[in-house]
This record gives C-alpha cells, sequence and structure tokens, in this order.
C-alpha cells in the first residue's frame, strides 16, 4: 500500500516524465469537443471457433448509440455492420458459429436480426410493434427466444396511462426458424428480468411473481417451452442478476450478495435440481462486474479491484486464479479453448481491443481511436490515504505537464456516481471531464470513498444511511492531504459530479465555504421527493428504508436540509426526461440557490434521461463546465 510518505516523491517523478515526453511536443489545449471524442468498446463475443469477434462501439459522434462491428482474429480487419443513423447491440453467435444475431433499429423498433458468420445477409427475425428488448439462441440453434410486449398493449405516448398494467409487462416468446412460427410461452402475473435457454424444451426466467412490488424480490423459475409449465428453481439472495446456464447445462450461475448488500457482486454456482447454491469469489472478496462461461470447468470474470478491472478464472472446485493483464478491462470474452479477447485502457491510453494468447502472449488487434495521435493525456497518481478514522481510501491525482516554478494549482475536486460505483483507470466520461480540465491548467483529485464498488462489501455498505457522514469526510480527508503537499491552491477549489456526484457536491456547498465552484448534474437534493418520484424505489429503500418509516434518516441524508448555509456558485446541469434523478430535483436546488442569493445557472437538455447521450448536449455541457470553473477558480483567463 502507498502512503503519503513517498506520494511527494512520485508527484515529482511524474511531472519529470511528463515534462520530458512533451518536450518539442507543443500542442492546443484539448477542448470539450476533442474530450469527447472517443470510442468505447463493449460486448466482445468470440466466434465458437475463434476466429471472428463481434463487438460494440458507441461514440458522441453517433449520440452514443451502438454500433456492432465484426473482426477477424487472424488479420485483425473490421468493418461496421450497422448502417448510417441507425443503433445495433446485444451481438450473438448461433451455437454452430453458422450465422450471427443482433438487436437492430433498421426498420423502427428494436428487432432480432440474423446474419450470415460474414455479417451479410441481414434479415428480420422479429416484428414487434413496440419491438424487442432481449433474445437469446436455444441451445441447438433451431429456435430464438426474446422479450416484447404484446402488440396488443395500450401505448405509453397516448391515452391515459394506468400505472403497474399486466399488458406493460414484457411477455416471453418463441420463434422457429425453420418454420418461422412464434408463439407466446405464457408467464401470466410475472415480470421477466432476464432468461436463459437451460436446454431446447426449458427455459430459466429470473422473474417476479409480485411485479407491482417495488422490491428486489426475483427468482429464478423453469418455464416449460411446450406447456407453459413454470416450477421455482431457486431464491438467490436479493439482489442478483446476469444468469448463465454452464454449457453442460446443468448448473447456472449468478452474481449476488454474500452478506445483503446494495448490489449483486459476489459469483454464486448452484445445480440444476438441487438447492446447493454457493458463492465461489469469496476470495478475493471483490465486485464480479461481467461473467462468461464457456468451458464447463472454468468460469471467466471480470473483477473491479479499484481502480482497475481484472480478469479471473474461478472454478466450482478449484482456488481462484487472476489473470496478468497490463491494462484495466472494460469487457471482455473467452473461447472454450481459453483464447481471451479483451477492450482495455488506461487513464492515458484510450480503449482499444486486444488477444491474449492461451501461452500468455498479447496483441493488440484494433486501432479504434481517431485523431489521438497528437493528443497527451495526462498521467495519473494512484494513492492510498487514511481517512478520519483510519480507513484507508485509494485516490487519484492528475496535474498538468508542466506547471510554472513555485505555482499553485487550481483543484477540482471530482466525486463519482453510484454511490456504488467507482472511478476506474480508463478513458470514460469522467475521466473525459478530468483530462479536459487537467489539459486547462488544473489538478483534478479523483476519490473513490467509503460506499464504492471495487473493495470489500464491508467497504461498500459503509455509507449504508450515511450520505454525506463519512463519504464526505474521506473526500475531505484526501482533500487535506493533497493539500499538506503544498502545490494546490487552497484558495482556488472547486468540486463536481454527476448523479451520486452531483448530491456530494450539493452536499458538500452546504458543509464548507472552502469551495469556490460547484457542478452539479443530475443529483438528488431532497431524498424522499425522489423516492416519491423516481422510476425504482428499490435502491434507496436499501440505504434509507421508506420516508414515512424513517423521516429523520431522509431529513439528515438530504443536502436541502443544510441548503441554507451555501455560498458557493453552482452550475446546475440535467436531463429533463430523468426518470433516476428526476428534473425537480435540479429545480429544487436551482430555486432555493436563487432564493438565497447564491450565483447559479442552470441547463436543461429536451429529451435527455440522466445520462445525456446526443453529442452537441455533451460538448455543450464541457464548456459550460469549463468556463463556469475558469470563471470562479482562474485568477486570470
Amino acid at each position: 500500500m502507498h502512503l503519503w510518505t513517498n506520494f511527494r516523491a512520485r508527484l515529482r517523478c511524474a511531472a519529470l516524465l511528463t515534462a520530458v515526453s512533451l518536450a518539442g511536443h507543443a500542442q492546443s489545449a484539448l477542448t470539450p469537443a476533442q474530450a469527447l471524442d472517443y470510442r468505447r468498446v463493449s460486448d466482445l463475443r468470440l466466434s465458437p471457433d475463434g476466429s471472428k469477434l463481434l463487438y460494440v462501439v458507441t461514440s458522441y459522434q453517433w449520440d452514443w448509440q451502438p454500433h456492432l462491428w465484426l473482426m477477424d482474429i487472424a488479420s485483425g480487419t473490421s468493418r461496421e455492420l450497422t448502417p448510417t443513423k441507425k443503433s445495433e447491440r446485444l451481438p450473438q453467435w448461433s451455437p454452430d458459429g453458422k450465422m450471427l444475431a443482433f438487436l437492430s433499429n433498421r426498420d423502427g423498433r428494436a428487432q432480432v436480426y440474423t446474419a450470415r458468420a460474414d455479417g451479410n445477409e441481414a434479415t428480420a427475425v422479429t416484428a414487434r410493434k413496440f419491438g424487442v428488448t432481449s433474445f437469446h439462441w436455444s441451445p441447438d440453434g433451431a429456435s430464438i427466444g426474446y422479450l416484447a410486449k404484446d402488440d396488443s398493449a395500450p401505448a405509453l405516448d397516448s391515452g391515459p396511462q394506468v400505472a403497474d398494467r399486466e399488458s406493460d409487462l414484457p411477455r416471453l416468446w418463441v420463434t422457429e426458424r425453420a418454420s418461422a412460427m412464434t408463439r407466446r410461452v405464457t408467464t401470466t402475473g410475472y415480470r421477466i428480468d432476464e432468461f436463459q435457454w437451460l436446454n431446447p424444451a426449458q427455459i430459466l426466467i429470473v422473474a417476479s411473481d409480485a411485479p407491482r412490488m417495488e422490491a428486489f424480490n426475483t427468482a429464478i423459475y423453469s418455464v416449460s417451452v411446450a406447456d407453459d409449465a413454470i416450477k421455482l428453481v431457486s431464491r438467490p439472495p436479493q439482489p442478483f442478476s446476469s444468469l448463465l446456464i454452464s454449457p453442460d447445462g446443468k448448473q447456472f450461475a449468478v452474481r449476488s450478495t454474500r452478506t445483503n448488500g446494495p448490489d449483486p457482486r459476489d459469483l454464486f454456482v448452484g445445480t440444476i435440481g438441487r438447492d446447493d447454491l454457493r458463492v465461489i469469489s469469496a476470495p478475493p472478496d471483490r465486485s464480479v462486474a461481467e461473467v462468461k462461461w464457456r468451458d464447463q470447468p472454468a468460469i471467466w470474470a471480470r473483477v473491479v479491484d479499484g481502480f482497475r478491472n481484472r480478469l479471473w478464472r474461478f472454478s466450482a472446485k478449484g482456488a481462484p486464479v487472476p489473470i496478468d493483464l497490463p491494462l484495466s478491462v472494460d469487457s471482455f470474452d473467452a473461447s472454450r479453448d481459453g483464447l481471451l479477447a479483451y477492450a482495455g485502457g488506461d487513464f492515458d491510453h484510450l480503449s482499444e481491443i486486444y488477444l491474449r494468447a492461451k501461452n500468455g502472449s498479447i496483441r493488440q488487434l484494433s486501432h479504434l481511436q481517431e485523431g489521438w495521435g497528437d493528443i497527451h493525456l495526462a498521467a495519473t497518481s494512484i494513492f492510498w490515504a487514511k481517512s478520519f478514522d483510519g480507513m484507508p481510501i485509494e485516490s487519484a491525482l492528475m496535474r498538468p505537464p508542466a506547471p510554472h516554478p513555485g505555482e499553485k494549482l487550481p483543484l477540482v475536486l471530482l466525486v463519482h456516481g453510484g454511490p456504488s460505483s467507482n472511478f476506474s483507470a480508463g478513458y470514460g466520461w469522467d475521466t473525459a471531464w478530468a483530462q479536459l480540465l487537467v489539459a486547462h491548467g488544473y489538478a483534478v483529485l479523483l476519490v473513490n470513498p467509503r460506499g464504492s464498488n471495487g473493495y470489500s462489501e464491508e467497504f461498500l455498505k459503509a455509507n449504508r444511511g450515511d450520505w454525506g457522514g463519512g463519504d464526505y469526510k474521506d473526500l475531505i480527508a484526501v482533500l487535506e492531504e493533497v493539500l499538506k503537499q503544498g502545490e494546490v491552491d487552497p484558495n482556488r477549489l472547486g468540486i463536481g459530479g454527476w448523479s451520486y456526484g452531483g448530491e456530494m457536491s450539493e452536499w458538500a456547498i452546504t458543509q464548507t465555504g472552502r469551495f469556490k465552484a460547484a457542478v452539479v448534474g443530475a443529483g438528488v437534493f431532497d431524498q424522499q421527493a425522489e423516492f416519491e418520484t423516481e422510476g425504482g424505489s428499490a435502491g434507496d429503500e436499501w440505504y434509507f428504508g421508506t420516508p414515512w418509516e424513517h423521516p429523520d434518516v431522509y431529513a439528515r441524508n438530504s443536502p436541502n436540509t443544510y441548503i441554507g448555509n451555501a455560498h458557493t456558485p453552482t452550475l446546475i446541469l440535467g436531463g429533463e426526461d430523468d426518470t433516476s434523478n428526476p428534473v425537480g430535483q435540479s429545480k429544487g436546488l436551482y430555486r432555493a440557490l436563487k432564493h438565497l442569493g447564491v450565483e447559479t445557472e442552470m441547463v436543461l437538455y429536451p429529451g435527455e434521461g440522466h445520462s445525456p447521450r446526443n453529442g452537441s448536449y455533451n460538448i455543450d455541457m464541457f464548456e459550460r463546465i469549463l468556463n463556469w470553473y475558469d470563471r470562479f477558480l482562474k485568477t486570470t483567463n
């Protein structure tokens, strides 16, 4: 564990290396448009023989709409399958590898399409009125199962909208490829969240038999394709997700929680027909984020470990084995014989696709990032510091490459979303925000406080009912340690974040006047009002209970309770169609700050949800963010 005794030395070393690397390499500062001009890779799918790779690419150039690509592994050549101005996702190979399937909106709503293994001759399999949400090939490749609303369901954009209608629930359908015959598998009274084929005659579903209840109450059921008979298979600890079936069809795996945590993070394996569900990922006690089960003995998993995502090989019988890779893993797939394809990156390396051979050798397959050859990204120092109660907190510090001698830097403390999320060593939206600021002369501090993902489950649960308590103290404790190093100007501090990060920024300006500028994106101002209007309340109920049972807890965890203390100039951003943290939360904060005479601006983006996708809107946000901090934190512009 790196502690503060050598932190200053590592900062000086990083600054020296950066200055050397930039010698003779002058460039203009990163612009908001450039910071957002990156491509993100996800959902990698190796063909059964390991010769081809399907993957999904998203970019703000395409308003974050997913595009499907196909790569030949031997040559590394790729081509995009998605037509212009369309989106495609959820790629899957047929069991024999001769066909591929995906969801596409080529003809309007998202439908299941199949194509040849080379991506040609794409044909729609479904034509559902409201589109398809997910699908899977049957194990023999003879059928495709999918989830979709019944065509007779009432529209959601016209007429009276009755809450919790049975007709709004997704239904399970099966289409036989040879005959094109489609039938609905009757599951009336159940809300189906996920499904997997157990064998050609049976499907396992993750479903709730009380769909009107807003609670973690799903279980695993077996459904007969022939006669719709439903049978309970297992009740994993809540919450759980990511159902998988073993290659031999005798076992299943899910991500769940060992000790009543807020998120599914542990890997459980059970046997069909037995009550033997057990966790196999207790070591390393880190969050399992993505799982692939391609060969019977091995389960491959992407594990969140602090700022890095690592790959592990789990077995129902043997000890877990870590896989040594040089970069943090965004997504991956494994072939039946252990070939690994993964998208990897770091703070200063944009994501690309790599192949790890069975002998451990690694080669880069893709060159997705365009126009970044002459753009320098700031190196990042990852370190640990002790918080107010001695708890070690992992953080990262970015700083400009070559500050003037003796100059003290303005610093922005960024807070991640979640709260059960984390900052990762990869280039994403949060990192783009940070790199933009660094390129314009700011130091940026990224902290994973208690409650963050990527550490022990006890650490994840440490802010239960205490948002703005220990987690806020962690942020301030790390900030204080950075200030002690003497390279940051304590009079030019800013704070900002999105979602939970926005809420903690709101919280901070009610607790201290040390921040001279704040940016609040899609935050929560009043916990009770949010609980009453958000799209789903089960997560907040885990943290706080219900507001009618625990009004004091909701008040204590709400920035609006203490808003009278706020004096910090605050920029408020949000999507008008946000259902996670509804837009009324942003409006409430804006009204309060105006009433108190605090300088504030609010910018809302029409048609956007919790995470705005429109590229021009995101560029606009980044321009406003940079200008806001420059206005209040720069002595000269």
